[in-house]
Formats: structure tokens, C-alpha cells, sequence
């Protein structure tokens, strides 16, 4: 009887000992059976700020006029009149091409005229008096008349072989040297206005409302890492490309100091109004599909997801255009873990009842 009652005590003891380490096991967030842990969470109001959206493309420098001077005839170059690099004015002669043969076919079309000229006012005067008939005299005034065209034509032969500057500009590489002999489309030069430039960039169509003559836009180029360019909108074209979807556009930049260069890579960001938007970190939003989704924190601090419709981006935030509404409370980190109707405890709070409750 003795060794059963010290046996019966013993059993009790040890179930005592087990009651109580299982009871010191219970996890602190739960209040009772059944009762799930809280997730610690950031979250956040959503709160309306102020953005100003930035339209970023990619496009080339222009030159405000450019042109590959070559020749218009056959012939030597007599002389040189430039050098590589050169700033000319508009008319000036850049090269003199051989024209003897002109110069002589002038001097005699030009003797000829003089003769028809003088021919011409002696028939004048007889035809006044009558003494020759008026069909003599008509002959006269065409003989005159094409003798003088001939002239005309010679002088124009001769001036083609003056190529000129057509504007004011800078010249690029020379191309040809005296005693060379050039033909029609041989490039001699080039010649460039870059006082002024222009930057052609694409945009997709769905942009085309927020596109308008005269915006200011910013440039950078990796040619001058550091600086930005100033232009404005000048023209935007008729046309939308069929395959792209885009539609070009045409900036003006004033270059005084001839920084850019045609055919020059450059950055565009074309400036919007500030307007005000609801802007969320990325991170709050979960992708389903083609649908987005973030999780909405109600009165009892349970999530609940809710479908949103997206806007605009900038540096880690995104606008909410449908969705949300002013002072509602978001899941803004920690969404990966989270499922419907699970209690949430913002993460600061959660640490800080954790800590408290250690002795």
C-alpha cells in the first residue's frame, strides 16, 4: 500500500510539472485557443502629394541648316578659298573652278551684243523716219535680244563655277585641293548652322495630350556629363507611325558656344505642370495578372485586398488613380506574407510590445 501511494504522488508531481511547461510555451501574441499571431507589418495613410510628371525620351541633334556643298559641272579647281573649320558669312566664295573657255565664250557673246545693240538704235531711228521697213526693225530688236540672253547664259556658267556659301555657318573637313578635278556631286565640303539646333525625339501616342508648342523641356548628353541644355517645343509632327505608335517631336536649343554637335546622342525630359496624385511606395502593390492589388488595413487591423488601377512612376512610388480614397490605411511593407483577414501589428509597435513584455 505504502509503494502505490508514493507512486500515485510521484505520477502527480510529474503531471503538474508537465501542465505547467506547456502552459509557459503558449506564444505571447495568442490570447486564446484558435486566436492567430498578428503579423508585423509597415503601415501607412494614404496621403495626396504634389508631382510634377517628366516625359523622358531619346533623340538626335540637328543642325538649324546643313548641306554637303559639291559641284554643279565638270571642271579643275583654280583656287581654295577656305579652311577646314572655318566660320563664313553668308555669299562667301569658297572655291574657283578653271573657266577660260567661259571667259572667252564671254568676251565674244558680249562683242556681239555691243553690235546688235548699236545695230538696234541705228534701225530705231530709220524706222522713225520711214526709211526701212518695220519688219527689218523687228528682226533687229530679236537679234538684240538673243545676243543678250547669250551673254546672260555665259555669266551663269561662270558663276557655277564659284561655289559659294549658301549661309552663314561653320565649314567642316575640306575635301578637294587646287589643280583637282571635280564633277557634278563630287562633296567639296560641309557646312553647318549650329547657332541654334534642333533635337528630334519620339514619344508614344498615349502622351500626345500632355504634347504642346512652346513646353520647356531639359537635355543632357553623355558628350558633357554634369550640364543640361534648355529648349522648348517648336513642332510636332502631323503624322503618328503606323508600327511604332509614336509620334516625333521637334525641340529648339540654343547652342552659342557649339557644345552640340548634329547627330549628337540626347536625353530629353519634357516638364509637366504640378498636379496632385495619391503616391504609394511600389513595394505596397501586389501583381496579379494584368491586375494590381494592395492591402487595405480596416478598423479591426485586418488586411483585405483591394484591386487598384495604376498611374504614373517616379523614383520608387506610384500613383494610385482608382482605389484608394484619402486616409485609408495601407500594407506598405511586408505584403509577400499576408493573406485575407489576417491581423496585422505595425512593425515598430510589435517590437516595442516584444521588448516591454521581457523581464
Amino acid at each position: 500500500m505504502m509503494r502505490k501511494s508514493r507512486f500515485a504522488v510521484t505520477a502527480a508531481l510529474l503531471s503538474a510539472t508537465l501542465l505547467s511547461a506547456c502552459g509557459k510555451s503558449e506564444p505571447a501574441g495568442r490570447q486564446g485557443r484558435g486566436q492567430p499571431q498578428a503579423v508585423p507589418v509597415v503601415i501607412d495613410s494614404v496621403q495626396q502629394v504634389t508631382v510634377v510628371e517628366n516625359l523622358a525620351a531619346v533623340g538626335t541633334v540637328s543642325a538649324r541648316e546643313s548641306v554637303t556643298l559639291t559641284a554643279k559641272v565638270s571642271e579643275t579647281v583654280e583656287r581654295v578659298h577656305f579652311e577646314s573649320g572655318q566660320q563664313v558669312a553668308r555669299g562667301a566664295a569658297l572655291v574657283t573652278l578653271s573657266g577660260q573657255q567661259q571667259r572667252a565664250a564671254l568676251q565674244a557673246a558680249e562683242a556681239n551684243a555691243e553690235e546688235a545693240e548699236r545695230l538696234y538704235q541705228r534701225n530705231r531711228q530709220l524706222v522713225e523716219q520711214q526709211l526701212i521697213a518695220r519688219a527689218s526693225f523687228d528682226a533687229q530688236v530679236a537679234s538684240r535680244s538673243a545676243t543678250r540672253a547669250q551673254v546672260a547664259q555665259i555669266r551663269a556658267q561662270l558663276a557655277d563655277r564659284v561655289i559659294r556659301a549658301p549661309f552663314s555657318g561653320v565649314l567642316g573637313i575640306r575635301q578637294v585641293s587646287p589643280g583637282a578635278l571635280v564633277t557634278p556631286g563630287t562633296v567639296i565640303t560641309t557646312l553647318d548652322d549650329i547657332s541654334r539646333v534642333y533635337v528630334d525625339f519620339p514619344l508614344p501616342e498615349s502622351q500626345l495630350a500632355l504634347l504642346g508648342v512652346g513646353q520647356r523641356l531639359i537635355g543632357t548628353t553623355a558628350a558633357w556629363p554634369g550640364r543640361s541644355f534648355e529648349g522648348v517645343v517648336t513642332t510636332i509632327n502631323t503624322r503618328i507611325d503606323p508600327d511604332s505608335r509614336a509620334i516625333m517631336v521637334r525641340a529648339d536649343f540654343a547652342n552659342p558656344d557649339r557644345a552640340l554637335r548634329p547627330g549628337m546622342l540626347f536625353n530629353v525630359q519634357l516638364q509637366q505642370a504640378a498636379r496632385k496624385a495619391w503616391m504609394v511606395p511600389e513595394i505596397a502593390l501586389t501583381q496579379v495578372g494584368r491586375e494590381s492589388f494592395v492591402w487595405k488595413v480596416d478598423a479591426e487591423n485586418k488586411v483585405q485586398q483591394s484591386v487598384v488601377v495604376t498611374g504614373y512612376r517616379e523614383a520608387g512610388k506610384v500613383e494610385i488613380v482608382q482605389g484608394l480614397v484619402a486616409g485609408e490605411r495601407i500594407v506598405v511593407e511586408g505584403v509577400g506574407k499576408l493573406r485575407a483577414g489576417q491581423r496585422v501589428v505595425q512593425a515598430g509597435a510589435a517590437a516595442e510590445k516584444s521588448g516591454a513584455a521581457k523581464p
